[in-house]
């Protein structure tokens, strides 16, 4: 029995050595590893540890200025006070509101007039959930929180937060304040600046207080930003368009566009006009900064990649002092006609005139006035010069005779006999009255509507018109007519450097008494911009030049406010010669000299005294108002185009008056006529003089 104890002794030893081996085999093992951990790969790890990553952003610049021809400033930039928010990649929604919190004591958001900050109902519901965390949370369920992901889980929680609990009522001006700031804060995207606040809205002492508190305000920046100005007011802002706003940023029916050529979704982009015409000069080279973030995505440096530049200068063909004269012109002499007539011209709102260079298709004016009876107040409307399109009336005659020498239906000097034109189930069409024999000339000169009767006759197949009975018409006279017009520019696109234009209605019933109407400009409708293309053609010997906004492109100048380097002009293009004899061209040209010079001259009266000498052609086309379908008032277009001096061409023009009344009448395009050609050649000579 003692033996057995002693066996059973000498066993618990043994049995510990074997513990305490296996113990410092396994320490041993730890050693090693951590051997291996430090020594081997403990670089690896600590780079790891401090790994960063760099990332680049995009400052938006100012755009690019537009002045004129003459070097005023049309379109400029005014820097004004900002305040910017740029997040970090690992920016949280509690992150933006301990942000907001802290720059609501530093600056104050306009309220509105109703006093809620624009803030939706979505907005007030993130805020009390950022600030009932917990109490949202217990709303879910436990098969909720197992099944759904964190963003499922978010929107469970906003649904089950009761519009009740969030009604303004239940917020203090403070709290709703906080929420509008923090509204703007969650527009920004990772490492991209967004304005919070800027311009009249930032005052002086809150920048201040801002700059002075940036370190407890990450993301913040106090900066200076842009606004555009026009120092001309609305003369001529609505030919130079308009630009979107940071908030509405690009134009999302465009996005894959901009997206495409490094634009952000906030960016500032040209929405119309010559904002976005020439949006790809005038936007500028962004200035890119390089940020060094942690892997939690925090900011530890930054730097400029390179700096920035604003946008490309254009200068402009417009002579801003002719278009201010021009708009003048015309607010004088529809106020004039309005007041003279009243009842006749109750319908009469608009008045419409283009100058440009014939020899250079430069616009050197496009005017527009509307005049809002109701109001008693004149709006500028020169962009209607390309949008609205009118028939014209005797002004396209010039293009008339052309066709018709062309066609060969008539030959220079041909006579006709002007007495009422009969066709049989056609109403009678005659001039304004019984002209007896006249030639081309004397049609042009005396504006015969039965010349151009009879060469639309001729051109559809009748060489043998006998009063009331039917005439042979072909159809296909319509094309080929206006395929003469659109040579000069009529019934087609004119080419301009503009994001939108009219090119008129076209008719479409091909009726014969139609095609006569549309020989004397009273079927089809044109655009004022397309008149002016067209007399520039006539005055130009025949070539059809592309109309232009934009003279020069100018690299700028940093920190100046003069006009840099050229970076690109902007030539004379012809579009087309028309196919036509000069011969013929110059026929037409002294019947437009005639118009203007010659006794008899529709316009003779009124401009031939003048010592600038104008040819060019008159139109009244009719332009009754219906109501309803019911007609309601006599009206005509009037028009009148042309160029000076006839010789040696270097201002062409076109104008049109719609709806004005009829019967004795204020000669209002006689007058705009006079009174924006004085202007031009007024200014010319001081011009030379200087």
């Amino acid at each position: 029995m003692a033996n057995k104890k002693k066996k059973k002794k000498a066993q618990v030893p043994f049995r510990l050595n074997i513990l305490f081996f296996a113990v410092f085999l396994l320490f041993s093992l730890l050693v090693l590893q951590l051997g291996v951990v430090q020594i081997l790969n403990g670089e690896t790890f600590q780079a790891e540890i401090d790994r960063t990553s760099n990332d680049y952003s995009e400052i938006p610049v100012p755009r690019g200025k537009m002045y004129d021809r003459n070097g005023n400033l049309i379109v400029g930039n005014n820097a004004e006070y900002a305040i910017t928010y740029t997040p970090d990649k690992g920016t949280q929604a509690q992150d933006r509101l301990d942000v907001a919190e802290k720059l609501a004591a530093y600056i104050s958001i306009d309220p509105g007039d109703d006093g809620q900050y624009g803030l939706t109902l979505r907005n007030r519901k993130e805020y009390w959930y950022l600030e009932n965390t917990k109490t949202a949370k217990s709303r879910l369920t436990d098969a909720e929180i197992d099944n759904m992901d964190n963003g499922e889980q978010y929107s469970t929680m906003l649904e089950r937060i009761e519009d009740e609990e969030v009604k303004f009522a239940n917020f203090t001006d403070q709290q709703l304040e906080i929420m509008a700031i923090k509204k703007e804060l969650d527009k920004a995207m990772a490492l991209t600046p967004q304005t919070i606040i800027k311009g009249p809205e930032v005052t002086s002492e809150e920048f201040a207080r801002v700059a002075e508190h940036l370190d407890e305000l990450p993301g913040v920046n106090a900066t200076t930003d842009w606004e555009r100005a026009y120092p001309y007011n609305d003369t001529f802002r609505q030919f130079a368009g308009r630009i979107t706003s940071e908030s509405e940023g690009i134009l999302a029916e465009k996005e894959d566009y901009y997206l495409t050529r490094g634009y952000s979704r906030n960016d500032r982009v040209g929405r119309s006009g010559l904002e976005e015409q020439y949006e790809s000069v005038l936007r500028g080279r962004k200035e890119k900064i390089k940020y060094t973030t942690d892997k939690n995505g925090t900011i530890v440096d930054s730097d400029v990649a390179f700096e920035g530049q604003r946008g490309k200068d254009l200068v402009l063909t417009i002579d801003m002092e002719l278009q201010e004269k021009v708009n003048k012109v015309l607010r004088r002499e529809l106020k004039t006609a309005i007041q003279n007539q009243p009842y006749e011209n109750r319908y009469m709102d608009t008045a419409l005139a283009v100058m440009m260079n014939p020899k250079t298709g430069e616009i050197l004016a496009a005017g527009g006035q509307y005049y809002n009876s109701d109001k008693n107040k004149f709006k500028n409307a020169g962009l209607r010069t390309i949008t609205s399109a009118y028939s014209p009336g005797s002004a396209v005659k010039g293009a008339t005779v052309l066709a018709g020498y062309e066609s060969g239906v008539i030959d220079p000097g041909d006579y006709f006999y002007d007495a009422p034109i009969d066709i049989k189930g056609t109403p009678i069409k005659k001039s304004y009255r019984d002209l007896g024999k006249v030639n081309d000339l004397d049609a042009l000169r005396r504006s015969s509507n039965v010349y151009m009767f009879y060469i639309a006759m001729r051109m559809g197949g009748e060489f043998n018109y006998q009063p009331g009975k039917s005439i042979d018409f072909d159809p296909d006279a319509f094309a080929e007519m206006r395929n003469y017009f659109s040579q000069f520019g009529l019934g087609v696109s004119t080419g301009i450097d503009f994001p939108l234009e009219s090119t008129g209605y076209e008719g479409s019933d091909p009726r014969a008494g139609n095609l006569l109407d549309l020989a004397i400009g009273q079927y089809d409708t044109y655009t004022t911009m397309q008149l002016a293309q067209y007399v520039s053609t006539i005055a130009n010997d025949g070539y059809r030049l592309r109309p232009h906004f934009l003279k020069s492109i100018h690299n700028p100048i940093s920190h100046s406010e003069e006009l840099g380097p050229i970076y690109q002009t902007n030539n004379t293009e012809v579009i087309n010669r028309v196919d036509m004899s000069e011969d013929y061209i110059q026929r037409v040209q002294e019947g437009f000299r005639q118009v203007f010079q010659e006794s008899g001259g529709t316009a003779t009266r009124h401009f031939a005294n003048k010592s600038y000498k104008v040819a060019g052609k008159t139109g009244t086309a009719e332009a009754d108002v219906y109501d309803d379908g019911e007609k309601v008032h006599d009206a005509e277009n009037l028009a009148l185009i042309g160029y000076a001096p006839y010789d040696e061409p270097e201002v062409a023009f076109a104008l049109i008056v719609p709806k004005a009344g009829t019967g004795n009448r204020h000669p209002i395009n006689h007058e705009i006529g006079k009174g924006i050609l004085d202007a031009y050649f007024e200014l010319e000579k001081g011009k030379e003089e200087e």
